[in-house]
């Protein structure tokens, strides 16, 4: 359909609310007398309206680019307006932040890579034909069609970036084929997830199809790393960190563990646990201070503390999850050609930090079948045991509540057959949820089915059709594909 006449369409149902007609001075007065199903359904068409003009402005502000390119010098769009950029020409007009401005212009340069060669003033050279569809084209379809957003579309095609082809063409196409493979599978996911989560999810796909450049990446990281100190005009003193991907998980982990009850941990603990909990809970201090306190203790504490007197039950860690065992290739270094992920957010590690941690800690297996249900024993106790959460957390990978991306260690194992009423504690039966919906699912009677091995549905209170609610693993690629092409000669060494 015609995008203007959408959008009119958009802006006739929001009149429909007298409310929201009226002048904008007295809107706020007026806005507050609406119902709450009425706020949600009038927010979820605003939110319609301004994704079609986010479309629009996008490519709006790709053909400003175009027409501002640095062969066109002082004659450019942007230079006769005064700008150095396309990117502050656009952000004069809208008055957004330099990074609102920046990702429109990236958006409707992608969006236009189809189109053509700019005439000058206008237009489309006669005398050019339009490129071959890149391997991207199914992100732009998305968004144009109003699947995606533009700040969604931005998150995928940044986390994948380019493909990484080498000279061998027919090899090239299949490693773009996979690229847009990943691109159509993370446009599906793309509605369940925030879209940090999403651009987080695409950067984990790029390093998956790409195992060798994910190493360079990650030394890049590494090599970035660095403390820098200063002290203000006030005598405070302040410091920057830039961690390296291992360690600045090692220390969220350590965070983590500390405030846990804070931010919304287990609450199936023991008596001890219990009350430590609670007094942190009691505590005056905010999460941001607790936090520089405990940096501070492990600092001065050193070697010489024990872990509990630190860091009380839970002590801090990064495991690791690897799909196939740890054998599989190497690069003339001797490197893992392979790549792990955090157990808590599934972020990507390459194959030489899967070699290093297996030497310092082992390894636990987990058998899953072909559809990632874990190959264990159920166990006649109420709650599940160390090794059933480790199957459950490699199988859902964090909350599997809808849009929830609450990490593995912060939920807790729910029995879909009330073990009350004779359920059993087996991993096939349990699924994970963070607390906060684990008691959302126990006090507003919603409950979570699931047909033999099939897929977990959550049932809405009072009957509706249910939903589905898929794992949350960045590692699902290894029962769910489509799987990428052969990568033997992918980028080798």
């Amino acid at each position: 359909m015609n995008i203007l006449t959408t959008m009119r369409e958009r802006i006739d149902a929001l009149a429909a609310w007298d409310e929201l007609d009226v002048d904008a001075a007295a809107l706020p007065s007026q806005a507050v007398r609406l119902s709450d199903a009425s706020v949600i359904d009038a927010l979820a068409e605003v939110t319609a309206l301004a994704n079609h003009a986010g479309r629009l402005q996008a490519v709006l502000a790709g053909v400003a680019s175009q027409r501002s390119r640095r062969e066109d010098g002082h004659a450019g769009l942007a230079a006769v307006r005064g700008h150095a950029s396309p990117a502050s020409l656009i952000q004069s007009i809208t008055g957004g932040t330099k990074a609102e401005a920046t990702r429109q212009v990236r958006v409707g340069v992608s969006l236009l890579e189809c189109v053509g060669a700019p005439h000058p003033g206008g237009g489309l050279a006669d005398d050019r034909a339009p490129a071959p569809p890149p391997w991207h084209d199914s992100l732009r379809a998305a968004l144009l069609s109003g699947v995606l957003t533009s700040a969604q579309h931005d998150a995928i095609r940044g986390g994948l970036g380019e493909p990484a082809v080498d000279d061998d063409t027919r090899d090239a196409d299949a490693v773009r084929d996979a690229w847009t493979l990943a691109s159509r599978g993370l446009i599906d996911e793309a509605s369940a997830m925030p879209v940090e989560e999403l651009a987080k999810r695409a950067r984990t796909m790029r390093d998956l199809l790409d195992p060798t450049g994910a190493e360079s990446r990650f030394a890049r990281r590494y090599e970035s790393r660095s403390y820098r100190r200063w002290i203000d005009a006030d005598g405070q003193r302040h410091a920057r960190i830039a961690y390296d991907d291992e360690m600045g998980l090692w220390v969220d982990a350590m965070l983590a563990a500390a405030l846990r009850p804070r931010r919304g941990g287990p609450r199936f603990v023991t008596a001890d646990e219990r009350a430590a909990a609670e007094k942190l809970q009691d505590d005056p201090r905010t999460n941001d201070q607790l936090a520089y306190d405990l940096l501070m203790d492990v600092l001065r504490a050193g070697s010489l503390a024990t872990a509990p007197d630190v860091y009380g039950a839970r002590q801090p860690g990064v495991r690791v999850i690897t799909v196939d065992g740890i054998t599989g290739p190497r690069d003339p270094l001797g490197r893992l050609l392979g790549m792990g992920h955090a157990e808590d957010g599934g972020d990507a590690l390459p194959g030489s930090v899967i070699d290093r941690n297996v030497c310092v800690a082992g390894t636990v297996r987990v058998a899953v079948d072909p559809h990632g249900n874990p190959l264990d024993v159920g166990r006649e106790q109420r709650l599940f045991t160390p090794r059933q959460r480790l199957a459950l957390a490699a199988r859902d990978g964090g909350c599997r509540w809808p849009s929830c991306t609450r990490p593995a260690s912060y939920c807790e194992a729910h029995h879909c057959d009330p073990y009350s009423e004779g359920g059993a504690t087996d991993i096939d039966r349990g699924i994970l949820l963070c607390r906060h919906h684990h008691m959302a699912l126990h006090n507003q009677g919603a409950r979570i089915t699931r047909d033999g091995l099939g897929e977990f549905l959550i049932h809405p209170p009072g009957g509706g059709a249910p939903s589905a609610m898929p794992t949350k693993a960045a590692w699902k690629w290894a029962w769910d594909p489509p799987p990428p092409p052969d990568r033997r000669r992918w980028r080798a060494g």
